[in-house]
């Protein structure tokens, strides 16, 4: 089943959204909530899923698909997205950006 975050209807706490990109991902509902509070597109972050910039191993067998993306006035902060790809299919934990792209950057 392909759906599509929908800002303005919940979901029950133990249901995932799922979107469909190149490679099928699961979106968790707390990066789901994370994309709503921090006001990040989701077409950002399926751009980052379907063509990283860098995929960083993180802990606990989870990845960082990273892109470094200008948010409008040549501002650039990367944009991470934290995914647990040891599940079928990978599920989206969460979701930042940060201007500290030197910490992040290998």
């Amino acid at each position: 089943m392909v759906s599509f975050i929908n800002y303005n209807h919940k979901l029950p706490a133990n249901k995932e959204l799922s979107f469909a990109i190149e490679m099928k991902f699961s979106i968790s509902n707390h990066a789901r909530e994370e994309l709503e509070r921090r006001k990040i597109p989701l077409a950002l972050v399926e751009s980052v899923l379907n063509d990283p910039q860098q995929i960083v191993e993180e802990m606990s067998s989870r990845k960082a698909y990273q892109s470094q993306i200008d948010f409008g006035d040549r501002r650039v902060f990367l944009l991470r997205v934290i995914v647990a790809d040891d599940v079928d299919p990978p599920v989206v934990v969460t979701v930042h950006r940060t201007n500290k792209i030197d910490k992040y950057w290998r």
